[in-house]
């Protein structure tokens, strides 16, 4: 066995509920999922999966450690993610705060790019500093001084397979009719909700000590 099936599990367990809580990924595939569509939507998840799992070969690999090592690094990268939060919180006032468009008009709407969608994806997921050092802690409670590579593959694959379902979960089950038409029903609230949610996480990004 590479690795105790318990502490497996719950290193498994540990990422299900880091990765599904409600954050500001999670609300953005949400928000695009319903207004743009399934493609587009896992576009932007893919984009996140491709950071979760860039942060994991990081942590996996020991630049984790380079990172605890000079705190400046982590500083920048906080300072970043918290601007670029601030920036999609006001996007998303701006789209809250703009009149709803008649139906015909938002079909012939051109919608965002899937190689735009999948980097503003990949840039969210990068920019958090909360990545890292979420990847640093899993690490911690799956590897022992004695972990083989083997444990280590196990861990990285389980948890990609747990990106992919969760983030294009999301994007899926918000790209539904029932779900689409909830939201042109309530798409201030939503796109409001977004635009508070990226915004206190940005500024807390930008007030707090790593």
């Amino acid at each position: 066995m590479p690795a105790d099936i318990h502490q497996l599990l719950i290193v498994f367990t540990a990422y299900v509920i880091a990765a599904g809580s409600p954050g500001p990924s999670n609300m953005r595939i949400m928000g695009v999922a319903m207004h743009d569509g399934r493609k587009a939507a896992l576009a932007l998840a893919s984009g996140v999966v491709s950071g979760s799992i860039f942060w994991g070969l990081m942590a996996a690999t020991g630049v984790s450690a380079v990172l605890k090592t000079f705190p400046g690094a982590l500083v920048a990268l906080q300072i970043f993610g918290g601007l670029y939060l601030i920036f999609l919180a006001l996007k998303a006032a701006k789209s809250a705060a703009s009149p709803d468009k008649p139906t015909a008009v938002e079909d012939d709407r051109v919608p965002p790019s899937m190689p735009a969608l999948y980097r503003r994806g990949l840039l969210m997921h990068l920019m958090n500093p909360k990545s890292i050092l979420a990847w640093i802690a899993l690490m911690t409670l799956g590897l022992g001084r004695g972990a083989s590579t083997a444990t280590v593959v196990v861990i990285l694959a389980g948890c990609a397979v747990l990106s992919v379902s969760i983030f294009c979960g999301y994007a899926v089950l918000f790209s539904t009719g029932p779900m689409v038409r909830l939201y042109r029903r309530v798409r201030r609230w939503i796109e409001g909700t977004l635009a508070l949610s990226f915004g206190l996480a940005g500024v807390k990004l930008l007030l707090s000590r790593i």
